[in-house]
Order: C-alpha cells, then structure tokens, then sequence
C-alpha cells in the first residue's frame, strides 16, 4: 500500500503496482490502484449487469493534471479521491453516452461538467443531463469540444463511442471499443456493426503517439504493447 497526500493535507491509502483487490462482486468498490503519479484506477460491480453474460466488474479511471480532477466513465468513486482534489476542478468525461455509470450521482453532489457524445435522436442515454434535469451537458466528438487536458479524441466501433488521449499522462481511454474480458486488450468482434478493419484503421494513428498506459473500461489497465497487439 502506498499513502498519498490528498490536496487538502490528508492521505488515502492506493495500492500502487499490485493486482486489484479481489474481493466479491457484491461489494461496493475495489481499492484504488495508482497506475502512476496522478493515474488512478478502480473497479466496481455494475449494477445492471448482474444477469449479463459480461462481466459484471466493470473500470473507471481518474486522472490529476495539475488543475483538473478527471474521472471517466465513473462508477462508485472512491471518496478520497474527489474530497483530496478540493482545490481541483473535477471534471466527468463519458467515452460513451451508456457509460454514464454513476454520474447522476456525481452530479447532484458536487455539480461538475459533465462531457459526453452525443447519445443520437430518441435515446434514453443521459436524458436527464440533456433535459436540463440537471447538471451542466458538453457534447464532444471527435471534431471537437473535448474538456481540457484531453487533446483528442479517436472514433471507436460508433460514433459516440471514443478513444481519447490524455497527454499529460500519455493515457488512452477507452470505453467499448477496446476491451479486455479475459484475452486481453482487444476489440471485441461481436459488437460491432461494420468489419473489425474499418475500426482498427482510425485508431492506428494512437500508435504515433508516445502512449504508455491503455485504460480500458471493461478490463483495466494495459501497456503499449497491448494496444500494439490489439490493433495488429
């Protein structure tokens, strides 16, 4: 276990390097995993998924880049990580509009912009963010309107489901397009709608970048090397 010293002169205990705690689906969370300074991963089961054929332990990520707490696809995050960023701006970033987890919950606490593609005509995907139900709604894509700190965004196997880069931390996030269910970081043929090709071709130009950590939110964390296998 490593201590790391919260923004506000506290410390939450992360387990820095080792495996995520292996403790049962039914529980809340999974202890946080520093991946590097300022990378931090947790899992959690997902509550909608109890009956699927997935795994139901699904992955979130937050990021520190120095002015800005950055948490993706979140679900069950872990408190010490927002209430040790106070004098951060915390900042909800969706690779998808259904990966919208726990973010409601998020909302009606703290209140932080909350980004995400857009969920197409009709759907039910983040409704109530785009309703003005509540919350404070950012459409990206891959033309633009990413938050700060993440400079791009890479088309995944939809439209609305992206790959981002974060350079700060030379991280890719991933939400449905790159998956790890047991057989590493891949892309999992079965969902998508077009052949594997037409996928992987625009994503080949992450492999230009100086990538060092893969986030997958199905799975976990992943090197360059998985990423370089996966898009072979």
């Amino acid at each position: 276990m490593k201590t790391v010293p919260s923004r506000n002169g506290s410390a939450c205990a992360v387990a820095r390097g080792s495996a995520p705690n292996r403790s049962p689906v039914g529980s809340t969370i999974r202890r946080v995993q520093e991946v590097a300074t300022g990378l931090w991963h947790w899992q959690a089961p997902h509550p909608e998924w109890a009956d699927s054929v997935w795994p139901q332990v699904v992955s979130s990520y937050a990021i520190d880049d120095g002015e800005r707490l950055l948490l993706f696809d979140p679900i069950a995050t872990p408190k010490e990580l927002v209430t040790g960023a106070e004098s951060r701006e915390l900042v909800v970033v969706l690779t998808s509009p259904w990966h919208e987890r726990d973010t409601r919950a998020l909302v009606e606490k703290h209140d932080p912009p909350v980004f995400v593609t857009d969920p197409g005509e009709g759907s039910p995907d983040v409704e109530w963010l785009l309703s003005g139900e509540a919350g404070e709604p950012h459409l990206y894509s891959t033309d633009g309107g990413l938050p700060a700190g993440v400079d791009a965004a890479f088309p995944g196997r939809e439209p609305n489901d992206v790959v981002l880069w974060v350079p700060s931390r030379r991280a890719v996030i991933a939400g449905d397009t790159l998956v790890d269910f047991g057989d590493g970081l891949e892309i999992h043929e079965p969902w998508l709608s077009t052949s594997r090709e037409q996928v992987v071709a625009p994503l080949r130009p992450l492999l230009d970048l100086p990538v060092e950590h893969v986030l997958a939110t199905h799975g976990g964390p992943h090197d360059r090397a998985s990423l370089e296998r996966a898009l072979a």
